[in-house]
């Protein structure tokens, strides 16, 4: 596991302020805690597909899910002051996410996590590795 740094991750006063993270690699999971001791655990997988990168298209419109992201890894987290975390992805992924966002995410996460199953078999899209086997 790795803990931040001692103090918050953000400044303000907001109770939606992030004061403590720890990642969990092998559970690949990151324990976020508000300043209000509210505490959520949210997968490497979930943030990833909830990335602020992921929303739409340089056209406006709305992307299909992210798939085959059940084994992605983070591989660095940074404080990026009043901006929020900078989490990057071993697919080469990365993006800020804002506190504000982080508090949606962390509060809504059951139902986000839900309407993502859902979009996914809309799509039929899985959230399996897409993992290549090639026979020698």
């Amino acid at each position: 596991m790795t803990k931040g740094p001692g103090g918050p991750f953000f400044s303000g006063e907001n109770i939606m302020t992030v004061s403590d993270i720890v990642w969990n690699k092998r559970e690949r999971q990151l324990q976020l805690t508000f300043a209000d001791d509210f505490v959520a655990t949210l997968s490497a997988e979930f943030l990833r597909v909830y990335s602020p990168m992921e929303k739409t298209s340089a056209q406006g419109k709305a992307k299909p899910p992210v798939s085959n992201k059940k084994l992605v890894q983070i591989t660095g987290i940074d404080n990026v002051g009043k901006h929020g975390l900078r989490l990057q992805f071993d697919d080469g992924h990365q993006a800020v996410y804002r506190q504000l966002l982080l508090s949606e995410l962390a509060h809504n996460q059951h139902r986000l996590w839900q309407e993502y199953l859902d979009a996914l078999a809309l799509t039929g899209s899985t959230r399996e590795a897409n993992i290549e086997i090639k026979q020698l």
